[in-house]
Formats: structure tokens, C-alpha cells, sequence
């Protein structure tokens, strides 16, 4: 089963400020949710993919990981003492969370338990409605640093909104995620386990896997600096560093970032928001045609 991408979790250390953040970035966000494991998010959709801006809030509630539960809350809260605010999560779209697991566990990137669990969510006119996921969850081994899941919703009906889909910058869809690491010829099994994807070799720096929602990408931390112009988070293993979106009005949103120093002005052809204006993370904006 191909999976395309579903959304990523990018953790900050103040959920309305990086909302505001968000907000002079042209995205329209969603209002602040509370998990019943200590977390809060906000979330930014577009078609099909959303940003989980996330907010550890109550750090006594968080449950540990016991066994094979998987703790959601605590690998994030073990993400911002080590790591600092940043894309810390990715998740793919699912479809059955137990063969999901299945997949995962028969290629030893697995070992955990599905995790289901709902919510209230409100709508942008006000409306309370209840929204549910189920999640499969698969590590690299060699990564200690980065966290991998398959997302199945089961009232989508209620979580996309049309409204919350619209943004003055004009952005259309992800057209993708930049992942680094030492050597990305190492995660290729991986990879290609988790997306359902053949991850095809680019360069020796550089390898790419195509999914039926956006490109996964996973290169060198210099080629990525030198590709981008910021610098790429540290680690172990893989990182996810950059998401990068689609919209007409790139051009536009460039002039507006760059009168608040929000943009680097180096790349051509892209807007790329660095970490030290994104709260740890990279946004690139390509233009897209309307």
C-alpha cells in the first residue's frame, strides 16, 4: 500500500506564538486543542495535509513508555529537552492501522501497539464536533531522534474544513518533506517500508521517494545547507528538517517576509523560512502555477 503524506507535528515551547508566527506567514490556524495526555495543538490544514503545531502543557499528565505503548507525549517531551523545538514527528495517511503494523513489525521497524483515541474539535464558525484517529507507529533503529506513524481518521468529515484551507498566502498543498542524515543510503529499507514507496537514488548525497501526497526527500546535512542556505538539525540518524509547500504567490509572500526579516534572500526561485524565524523550523514556499 502506497501512503501519502498526512501531516507533521512541529513542537514549539508556546503554542500561541508560534500561531502568530504561523499567522504572519499567511496560514490560517486552527483553534487550540487540548489531548487528554498533557498536549495541546493547533493545526494548520491544507488539502489532504496539516501542520500539528504542538505545545507540551501539562507535562505531569504524560504517560511514560511501557512495554509497547508507544507514548506520543513523552517522545516529544524527550524531543524538546534534547533537540529544542523543531519537526520532531511525520505521519502518513493510513488506511488499516493493523496491517499497518503488521508491515511494520514483520520488517522489525515496529514493535509497538496501535494507539486510538478522539477529541473535540472546533470549527471555524464555532461548532463543536468530535474527531477520532488511530495510529500505527514504526521507528528506524538507527534514528533516536525522529518518529514515524500512520494516521487513520475516522470521522474526516468533521477534521477537513474548506475554510481552514484557505490562506492569504495563497499555498495550494504540500508538495513535500526534507529529511537529513549522515548517510541516507541507511534509511532506504526503512523508507521504502513505511511509505509503501521505492525510494530512488538521486545522488550519493541525496535519495528521493515520490508518494501519492508529496515527495519524501532525505539528503546529506551539507547538501541541504548548501540546497537551502540554513542550517539542518543535528542528530543521529534521520531528521526531519524542511516542509515544503506549493502556492502562485510566492513572489508576493517573499517581499512581505523579507520587510520582516523573516526570509533568506539567497535561494532563487523559493522562499525559504530558516529555523531562527520558524521556531526551529524550515518552510520552503515554491511557486506553484494558480
Amino acid at each position: 500500500m502506497r501512503r501519502g503524506l498526512d501531516h507533521v507535528v512541529h513542537l514549539v515551547r508556546d503554542l500561541d506564538a508560534a500561531g502568530e508566527v504561523y499567522d504572519l506567514l499567511g496560514f490560517t490556524v486552527g483553534a487550540r486543542n487540548r489531548h487528554p495526555w498533557g498536549t495541546e495543538n493547533r493545526i494548520v490544514q491544507t488539502p489532504g495535509f496539516f501542520i500539528e503545531l504542538l505545545q507540551v502543557a501539562e507535562p505531569e499528565k504524560i504517560p511514560p513508555d511501557e512495554g509497547t505503548r508507544f507514548s506520543f507525549g513523552a517522545f516529544n517531551q524527550r524531543f524538546l529537552e534534547s533537540c529544542g523545538q523543531g519537526l520532531s514527528m511525520l505521519a502518513l495517511e493510513g488506511s488499516d492501522p493493523q496491517a499497518e503494523k503488521a508491515v511494520f513489525d514483520i520488517e522489525n521497524f515496529g514493535g509497538f501497539d496501535t494507539f486510538e483515541f478522539g477529541r473535540t474539535a472546533r470549527r471555524p464558525d464555532g461548532q463543536e464536533v468530535e474527531v477520532g484517529f488511530t495510529l500505527a507507529f514504526a521507528r528506524d533503529p538507527l534514528s533516536p531522534d525522529f518518529s514515524l506513524f500512520t494516521c487513520t481518521q475516522k470521522l474526516p468529515e468533521n477534521f477537513w474544513s474548506a475554510d481552514l484551507q484557505r490562506h492569504s498566502n495563497q499555498v495550494t498543498g504540500v508538495a513535500g518533506v526534507v529529511l537529513v542524515a549522515d548517510t541516507p543510503a541507511l534509511h532506504k529499507a526503512f523508507l521504502e517500508t513505511v511509505t509503501g514507496c521505492g525510494v530512488l537514488r538521486a545522488s550519493d548525497d541525496w535519495y528521493v521517494s515520490q508518494t501519492p501526497r508529496g515527495a519524501v526527500d532525505v539528503m546529506t546535512r551539507p547538501l541541504f545547507t548548501e540546497r537551502y542556505g540554513v542550517p539542518a538539525p543535528g542528530g543521529e540518524g534521520l531528521r526531519l528538517a524542511a516542509v515544503r509547500f506549493g502556492t502562485p504567490g510566492a513572489p508576493e509572500l517573499r517581499r512581505s517576509l523579507a520587510a520582516r526579516r523573516m526570509v533568506e534572500e539567497t535561494i532563487a526561485g523559493v522562499v525559504v523560512v530558516p529555523p531562527k524565524a520558524a521556531m526551529g523550523a524550515t518552510l520552503v514556499f515554491e511557486v506553484t502555477e494558480g
